[in-house]
């Protein structure tokens, strides 16, 4: 019988790990590199940081020209405008730019003037695409595909290992999770959910055999300055981290779908709930107060 065995791996900031129920670890290993080397090729493909990545070209011609785009690129295009319209304009693709302003590595919040300089580069209604190119009319301008480019690399990786016809295991980016099916013995993976406060608890644990949970929260990039918590999620209209809610996690079937839904409920702040239950999945969200709301279907 097969036994559980864990490939790990770094990518996109995260710890990471393919979790398979094969033969031995060579044939984990084997198993897991096309889903690795997927992971690896969307991250050098919309990577920020990657002077030949694809935003990166688009990026350096903001301003000056159209750049041309392939199907994918496109695609995900089409799914950030999506995005924009279901949450009201505050999932927004071309706010990535307030985090010059932010630095939440060293804990330092913006500097005077520095949020009222980059809200003008905001503003993905006024970006020109199709399906064959895209143009920011504005120097300055970027895009950033963080709100949803890992969860499209766990589905991508989840699809590399189904491919191959594994049924037991799933793929875990730095939290974003994506279930190929049970556990080899048919019971459910039992994934439980951080405590936003405190990182050595769980709140809640969720039974899982196939899909998607993917979590957002305060806790995952925060500053704090003289007792106030600042969290990396921004809202495009003032710049400012959000602060309603502590996390929001979400089931789907996809690991897009449900991130996306986790980050439009913290940018909605207290109408997040409601956002929720239009979606219709399960969730589970603890608000500032430490409220817990949930959902089950």
């Amino acid at each position: 019988m097969n036994g559980l065995h864990t490939v790990s791996f770094a990518a996109m900031g995260s710890h990471c790990e393919v979790v398979l129920a094969v033969a031995d670890s060579r044939a984990a290993h084997a198993a897991a590199a096309p889903a690795i080397a997927e992971v690896r090729r969307i991250e050098h493909k919309y990577s920020r940081y990657r002077d030949d990545s694809v935003l990166s070209r688009i990026h350096a011609a903001a301003g000056l020209r159209p750049v041309s785009c392939d199907r994918e690129t496109a695609a995900l295009l089409a799914y950030a405008d999506t995005l924009y319209r279901a949450s009201q304009g505050r999932f927004d693709i071309t706010s990535g730019v307030l985090r010059k302003a932010w630095d939440f590595r060293h804990g330092r919040a913006p500097q005077p003037g520095a949020l009222e300089d980059l809200l003008p580069l905001v503003g993905w209604p006024i970006v020109e695409y199709d399906h064959d190119s895209v143009f920011l009319p504005l120097p300055g301008m970027e895009l950033d595909f963080g709100g949803f480019g890992k969860e499209y690399a766990v589905d991508r990786a989840a699809e590399a290992l189904t491919s191959q016809g594994l049924t037991h295991g799933y793929v875990n980016l730095g939290g974003d999770m994506r279930f190929l099916g049970p556990r080899p013995d048919g019971t459910p993976w039992d994934i439980g959910i951080q405590d936003p406060r405190d990182m050595a608890a769980t709140i809640a644990s969720i039974p899982f055999s196939r899909g998607a949970l993917t979590t957002s929260g305060d806790y995952e990039r925060f500053i704090e300055i003289d007792g106030q918590r600042y969290c990396h999620v921004l809202d495009p209209r003032s710049g400012m981290p959000v602060s309603y809610w502590r996390s929001v996690s979400v089931v789907a079937p996809l690991a897009i779908t449900a991130g996306s839904c986790t980050t439009t409920a913290m940018l909605l702040e207290q109408d997040g709930l409601d956002f929720l239950e239009r979606c219709g999945m399960s969730y589970l969200a603890i608000n500032h107060t430490g409220q817990i709301f949930r959902r089950t279907t």
